[in-house]
Formats: C-alpha cells, sequence, structure tokens
C-alpha cells in the first residue's frame, strides 16, 4: 500500500507510504482519492488528516514515473488536490520532515495545515527548469505573501517550518506542533478542533495582492533575468508569481498550466531533468545489488602532501573521517598540512565555516613519515607522482602494511588500475579512485573498477562518495578513463583547427559561448601544458598512428607551461586568472602553418563548437560500446561536474540525442573529408552509426 487508511474515533488518517520520500505516483495519488471517498462516506468519521510515513510528508512528484505518462494518469495531482478541496469533511495536512513541490502543494490544497519543527518546505521546480504545476504559483503567495513565495520558487531552496512560521501574517501554517514527536497526537486534537467548522477555508479564496505592483515585479525581472541567462525558468516563476496577483485564482490556474507545458518542451528542461535522473542512475551499478555489504570506513590514509593529496584529505575531513597523511619528507607534510590550514582558514574569514568546525577538522588530521603508522586505517588513498614505477613502490608497500580488508585506492588519472593491482596479494581491494583538481571543491570522483576489484570494494567507495559529497560514477580500466580520454580528442581537435587558421583565443570564445566555463586552451593552461606534452610523447610509441598538431608540443618548446610559469597559450599576471593573448604564441601558429604549406582559412564558431563537442560524443560512443562506461548518462555526468560541459545542455550524450544523432553523423561524415583533420576518428563509432540509422538516441 502506498496510501494507508485509519480511523482514529472520528478523525481519518491518510497516511502517505512510498518511500522514500513519498513521492506521489500513480498508486498513492488513487491511495489518497480512495481514502477521501471512504472518509466523507463513513458517518462516524468528522474530519480527514492527511500525513506522510518516514521521513517525509512528501518530497512531490514520484521519480519512478518522472517525465512518463503514468504521471499525468487519472487521478493526476490536480485532480486529487481538487478532490481534497471538495470535501465535505475539513482535511488537515500534517507536515514533517520534507514537505515539497507536489507535497507542498498538495498540503496548500488542504482546508488546515499544521506542520512540525524543522520540516523543509520548498517549492523546487526551477531546479528541474519548470515553475511548480499543481497549482503551487497561485496558492503560495496566498498564504507567504508575493514577494517570499516569489523568493522561494526562484531560488527553488527550502525554507524551515520554524522560519516561515515566524513571518507576520503567514498563512501557511494555521498551527506549529511543539516537535515532531508530538505531530500526530497534536493533529488528531486539532482535526477535532476543527470537525464542524463550516464554511472549509479554501486558500484559493485568500486575497493576494502586492503593494508596488508593477513596478516591483519588473524590478524583480530585471534581477532575475540577469542572473539566470540560459534558463527560462526563473523569470517564468517571477511572471506568473505577478499573474497570481492580478487576475483571479482560476485565470492564474489557466496561466500556470500554459507556462508549465510550454517549459517542459524547452531543451533547458529536458536537460535538467535528464540531470536529475543521471545523477541518481550514476550510483547504480548493474551487476553490483543495492543490498551489498559495505566495509566500515572509519578512517582513511592518504598517501602525498601535495596539492591531490591535501584536498582529497580535506574531503573526509569535511565529513567526519579521522586522516593520517603520509609523506617521505617533514618539510611536505608541513607544506600540505599549511595549505589546508590556510584553505580552511579562508573559508572562516569569509563565514563560510565556523572557527570550533574549524579547530574540529583540523583535530582529526594526523601525519607520519612511516608506512606501518598506517596499518589500522580502514582505506588507503594514494596520490603520488603519476608514473607507474612511483605506484609500483607504493603498493608494494602498502599491500605489506595495510590490515586485511583495508580498501587500497590509486588516484591515477590515466594509468592501468589493473597493473597497480597487480603489485599487490590482494587486487580485489584494490581500486581508482580519481579525484579531480582541486580535489575539496570538485564534485566528480571517477571511480575506477579493476578486472578483480571486489563487488563489496565497489558498493563501499560508491557509499564513501556519497558520504564525502562527490558524485561517483564508475568507469572500466582504459587510458584515461572516461573522461581524460574523451577530452585527449577534444584537445586534438583545438590542435588541427589552430592548424587551419584559428587563434587559441577564437576557439575559446567559441566554445565558452556554447557554455563551456572554459576552452581548450585556457583548460590547459589551468592543467599545465607540460602534463599533455608528456602523454604525446608517450603516445608517439604506444600509438604511433594518432596524429597531433604541432602547435602544443613548441608551446612547450618555448617553455610556456601555462598558468604556473605565467606562460602558455596566454599571459598571465600573478595573483590573476585572466587569459591574456600572446603575439609571440600567434606568430608561432603562423610559422608553423607556413612550414606545412598550410593556407589558413575563416572557421566558423558553429564548425568550432562542432567539431569539438562531437569528437566528446564519439570517443565517449566508443567508450559505451566497450563497456567502459555502463550507460550514456554516466558520460553526461562526468563532463557536467568534471569538465565545465554547460548544464543547461545536459551533458555532451544528451545533446548529442537533442541535436539528433543522424545529424551529428552527418557531421561527422562532412568533417572526415577535411584533408587536416584525422579522417580515420571521424568514422562514427559503429554504436553513434547504428543508433542514428535506426532513429534512436544515447539516453
Amino acid at each position: 500500500m502506498t496510501a494507508e487508511y485509519q480511523v482514529h474515533g472520528d478523525v481519518a488518517v491518510i497516511t502517505l507510504n512510498n518511500p522514500p520520500v513519498n513521492g506521489l505516483g500513480f498508486a498513492t495519488r488513487v491511495g489518497i482519492t480512495d481514502g477521501l471517498g471512504k472518509a466523507n462516506a463513513d458517518a462516524v468519521v468528522k474530519s480527514i488528516i492527511i500525513t506522510g510515513a518516514g521521513k517525509a510528508f512528501s518530497g512531490g512528484a514520484d521519480i519512478k514515473e518522472f517525465g512518463s505518462p503514468k504521471a499525468l494518469q487519472e487521478p493526476n495531482l490536480l485532480s486529487v488536490i481538487l478532490a481534497v478541496e471538495n470535501s465535505a469533511k475539513p482535511v488537515v495536512a500534517a507536515m514533517h520532515s520534507v514537505c515539497m513541490g507536489g507535497g507542498l502543494e498538495l498540503a496548500l490544497g488542504c482546508h488546515y495545515r499544521i506542520a512540525a519543527p524543522g520540516c523543509s518546505v520548498a517549492l523546487p521546480e526551477v531546479k528541474l527548469g519548470l515553475i511548480p504545476g499543481a497549482g503551487g504559483t497561485q496558492r503560495l503567495p496566498r498564504v507567504l505573501g508575493a514577494e517570499v513565495a516569489m523568493n522561494m520558487m526562484v531560488s527553488g531552496e527550502p525554507i524551515k517550518s520554524d522560519m516561515l512560521a515566524m513571518l507576520p501574517g503567514q498563512k501557511l501554517f494555521d498551527k506549529m506542533a511543539k516537535s515532531p514527536d508530538t505531530l500526530t497526537e497534536e493533529a488528531l486534537a486539532f482535526a477535532k478542533s476543527v470537525a464542524d467548522a463550516r464554511p472549509l477555508p479554501l486558500v484559493r479564496n485568500l486575497p493576494c495582492k502586492h503593494p508596488l505592483g508593477d513596478a516591483y515585479f519588473q524590478f524583480a525581472r530585471n534581477m532575475v533575468t540577469g542572473m539566470s541567462k540560459n534558463f527560462p525558468a526563473p523569470v517564468k516563476n517571477v511572471d506568473i508569481v505577478e499573474i497570481a496577483t492580478q487576475k483571479k485564482f482560476d485565470e492564474g490556474m489557466a496561466a500556470e498550466r500554459e507556462i508549465f507545458i510550454a517549459l517542459m518542451q524547452t531543451p533547458e528542461s529536458k536537460a535538467l531533468r535528464h540531470i536529475f535522473v543521471a545523477d541518481r542512475a550514476a550510483s547504480k551499478i548493474p551487476d553490483v545489488p543495492a543490498d551489498t555489504p559495505q566495509r566500515a570506513i572509519n578512517s582513511v590514509a592518504i598517501i602525498g602532501a601535495g596539492t591531490m593529496g591535501g584536498g582529497i584529505s580535506m574531503n573526509f575531513l569535511n565529513a567526519g573521517i579521522p586522516v593520517k597523511m603520509l609523506e617521505m619528507k617533514q618539510e611536505a607534510l608541513d607544506r600540505g598540512i599549511a595549505t589546508i590550514r590556510k584553505n580552511y582558514e579562508s573559508q572562516v574569514t569569509k563565514g563560510k565555516l565556523k572557527q570550533d568546525k574549524y579547530e574540529q577538522r583540523m583535530s582529526q588530521l594526523t601525519t607520519t613519515l612511516n608506512y606501518d603508522d598506517l596499518k589500522d586505517a580502514d582505506m588507503v588513498i594514494e596520490a603520488v607522482f603519476e608514473e607507474m614505477g612511483v605506484k609500483e613502490k607504493v603498493f608494494k608497500e602498502l599491500d605489506r602494511v595495510m590490515k586485511p580488508g583495508a580498501i587500497l585506492a590509486s588516484n591515477t588519472s590515466t594509468l592501468d588500475v589493473n597493473k597497480i593491482a597487480s603489485f599487490t596479494k590482494r587486487p580485489q581491494d584494490v581500486v581508482g579512485m580519481h579525484f579531480f583538481s582541486p580535489a575539496n571543491v570538485m564534485k566528480l570522483l571517477e571511480v575506477v573498477r579493476g578486472e578483480k576489484t571486489a563487488k563489496d570494494v565497489l558498493a563501499t567507495v560508491m557509499g564513501v562518495a556519497k558520504k564525502i559529497k562527490k558524485t561517483a560514477v564508475v568507469s572500466g580500466v582504459c587510458d584515461g578513463f572516461i573522461g581524460n580520454r574523451m577530452v585527449e580528442q577534444y584537445g586534438r581537435q583545438g590542435g588541427f583547427l589552430l592548424d587551419e587558421g584559428c587563434t587559441p583565443a577564437q576557439v575559446d570564445k567559441a566554445i565558452e559561448k556554447f557554455g563551456f566555463a572554459m576552452g581548450p586552451f585556457r583548460m590547459g593552461d589551468l592543467a599545465g601544458n607540460d602534463i599533455g606534452w608528456a602523454i604525446r610523447k608517450r603516445r608517439v610509441v604506444e600509438k604511433p598512428d594518432m596524429i597531433y598538431s604541432k602547435t602544443a608540443d613548441l608551446l612547450c618548446e618555448m617553455g610556456r607551461f601555462g598558468q604556473k610559469t605565467g606562460a602558455g597559450w596566454y599571459d598571465y599576471v600573478a595573483g590573476k586568472r585572466d587569459a591574456i593573448p600572446n603575439a609571440d604564441v600567434v606568430k608561432m601558429i603562423e610559422a608553423h602553418r607556413k612550414a606545412k604549406g598550410i593556407t589558413p582559412r575563416k572557421v566558423s564558431d558553429e564548425e568550432i563548437v562542432q567539431r569539438l563537442v562531437y569528437s566528446l560524443v564519439n570517443e565517449a560512443a566508443r567508450i559505451l560500446e566497450e563497456g567502459i562506461a555502463s550507460k550514456a548518462s554516466d558520460i553526461d555526468m562526468v563532463y557536467l561536474m568534471g569538465y565545465g560541459f554547460p548544464i543547461y545542455r545536459g551533458g555532451p550524450m544528451n545533446y548529442a540525442d537533442q541535436v539528433g544523432l543522424f545529424n551529428v553523423v552527418q557531421s561527422m561524415k562532412r568533417f572526415a573529408l577535411n584533408p587536416l583533420d584525422d579522417a580515420k576518428f571521424w568514422a562514427p563509432a559503429p554504436l553513434l552509426a547504428k543508433l542514428a540509422a535506426e532513429g534512436k538516441t544515447f539516453n
């Protein structure tokens, strides 16, 4: 049962029971309307309570029905709320824990509302590129006032019931319970007290005005428009609240429905809804059941106190997990600790972290110069130099000292995790945990599954990722895993574009206008151009048939390694991140073209974007074929969380789906005819060609 019906004396109680957040799926909606029917037909029943079981009143729409026809199947949520309003007997919403989205809209349709302290209240639909679609836009302004309601809808952020209850003149709650523990008892007493009230109050009948009218909403519209470029929903939330203050309730409801349906069709909303589902799907591994037992991780050891080691340590300290950091020299440890302190002190100065929390976190960090001191840690993560010989020494030592059952993780960004595991007698305990720099900020964690990685190790690492607030995506073993394997093709295309006539600034501006956080050349300067140089030198031996533009090597020969040297594709001023074009770099590119006998041509921004983005898509299709990624949405999450792909486009695979895979393939065939590009690469991956031919999509 997803909605349970019980009678307590003369009060009927309908309890939503659809874990984990009592989503308002079809069965739950039927349960509510059936319960209302029973209660109204029972002469003994005088009033009705709607509440939620477990840890929520209701979190809104049921994710299992997200975007499916079942979400609209009658009774849909609008019909349920209408049935609540039309009940001949008073209906009381007993709100607790979580009351969001459709859950709040359901509560607003009830005649009365009682709330437990600490209940998180929100209309978060804007985060899916939408406005509320079941009357929330018209009812919430009537109980909280237009300004508060509009701010809640534009931000989508939850506010605690205690704070809302203190607002002057608020009509959202008729009563606040003394505590969550007494909510049921107090709701029953309240329901009895209103049993004979007539006429029954309806939120729809309350007045809704703003004293400044048009002037206020124009000001709000200007502010929101400036803050939410590329996303249409925030300003539409302003528009619909203004309508609530100007028109009759039913006219406002009609406008809400019209705007909601229009937003549902926008690529931005489709992208945000895709991300919502993809984010939750990323934690699901096809052959690792959700109930797989996890190993206890109560302490962690980190090998290396450099930039990555320090950032990784902060993630665990933030989550209250003690960390022991190992280095070979005391000076290196001291530098690492100083950097961590500096990062935390900056947060304290900015008011983002309280002093006592800072001190508590630092108290959980200990250091050592001796591997034997790590023996009791439940998990160890190495963050040492990216060279197989160095990794071998580290893992042989870890194999010697770590206790049985400890998880041995490598932060490698490209190296073979199977090879690393072979340095131990316990390959089942070895896994890749590729953090992205800065590790204490970036959300992405690539979890690299070796051939022998145990299922409980995978389940544990995914659980740990959640604790340290990372978006974890599982990758198989290959050179570069998911993200860096794809970005190599992206970078190669950037180089070919320089050969053909572009400048670094033109390429970067085109892809940044598309929505990327930064283009390939600014990204190279940030990461360090010498890193790519080292990879290309390795490629000459490993993949002699892979061609590159020579411009990046020539740049490195000039000693221009990027931001860390103050000079890369661009110049940099100390203390600033501004990329300043350099005339000598442009001359180097022009001289290279001349030496190669290339006549430069004008390349459009559209071609730049297509070549960069479709190079990601084609390599990703190969990654899917090989089983390195288990689903296309995982690849989207990698690029959204780790590589600055624009959120409103939903990731490279979602974007390709929206463009149409047939169109993507046609563009690739055109690029393959370019004599200065890599025709072999542009042969569409078999999976991509197959899906395009069948009119299907990746997701």
